[in-house]
């Protein structure tokens, strides 16, 4: 399967990829050789960087440690080909515009005959590849289409969370669906099941790190990647705990949504 990376954060904050944890884990210390993609939010629009190769070898990661990008909302995508070819089209964390604002999609599980739920079925939004992750990732938008194109504003969080969680629901029926989703301002995050070191799929999905920074104690080089900010708040979200920090898994189908590094909600479904 593949790993899943996201931030949220109260003040802009650079997150750098590490060679000795989370790139690492795209084709060196673990199979996740077939691509991986960063997306960072800069108020209403995204700077996304994806590349076909494995996050180890790829000179892009190296890019993007130098570059030292500021953001409050940070996805990012390691990629194990399970459905799709190795291409660009494939390659994760998927956007598309909706509303005005940029939306962010990465998924990890499998989802076998979503195509064919009538539940799922697209008309607005179409996929660009062939993966059933992007085919998902247009499913949410067009149940979430109505109430974005129908406010001249953001939605109000509590239906927009209403929707994340009946999503996350209905789809954990086809497979394992573990996602990141962010509209923008929140991030929402669902963690499911994955295949685990003794090769047996069952949560947890995903884990959280919630960390304060006070002033005279700067985030360094942690949790593989690298955050340097002062008085902040920061939430982790990861596939597996990038550290030996206190890591919380999730509870099976929980939905965690996150707002400028706090953790706002938290629903089991």
């Amino acid at each position: 399967m593949c790993e899943l990376f996201a931030m949220s954060s109260r003040e802009p904050s650079t997150v750098t990829f590490s060679l000795r944890a989370l790139a690492e884990h795209g084709g060196k210390t673990a199979p996740h050789k077939d691509g991986w993609g960063i997306a960072y939010y800069e108020d209403t629009d995204i700077r996304v960087l994806r590349d076909t190769t494995c996050a180890s070898n790829s000179l892009w990661v190296q890019f993007v440690e130098q570059q030292e990008l500021c953001s409050t909302l940070v996805l990012s995508h390691i990629r194990k080909a399970t459905e799709g070819a190795i291409a660009l089209k494939n390659t994760q964390p998927f956007s598309r515009e909706l509303g005005g604002r940029m939306h962010v999609f990465a998924h990890n599980g499998h989802l076998p005959g979503i195509r064919e739920e009538r539940e799922f079925r697209l008309d607005s939004f179409h996929p660009v590849g062939d993966t059933d992750s992007e085919y998902a990732f247009c499913a949410l938008l067009e149940r979430i289409n109505c109430s974005w194109r129908s406010h001249g504003t953001i939605p109000e969080l509590p239906p927009r969370l209403d929707m994340i969680t009946e999503f996350a629901r209905d789809i954990r029926k086809s497979g394992p669906a573990n996602f990141l989703y962010c509209d923008g301002e929140v991030l929402f995050a669902h963690g499911h099941r994955r295949t685990q070191t003794d090769g047996e799929i069952k949560p947890p999905g995903l884990h959280l790190l919630h960390r304060e920074c006070p002033i005279e104690r700067p985030l360094s080089e942690t949790a593989g990647v690298s955050i340097t900010s002062a008085n902040q708040d920061i939430v982790l979200v990861a596939s597996v705990p990038l550290t030996a920090e206190a890591w919380k898994p999730f509870g099976d189908g929980q939905v965690i949504a996150l707002l400028r590094g706090q953790v706002v909600a938290r629903v089991s479904v």
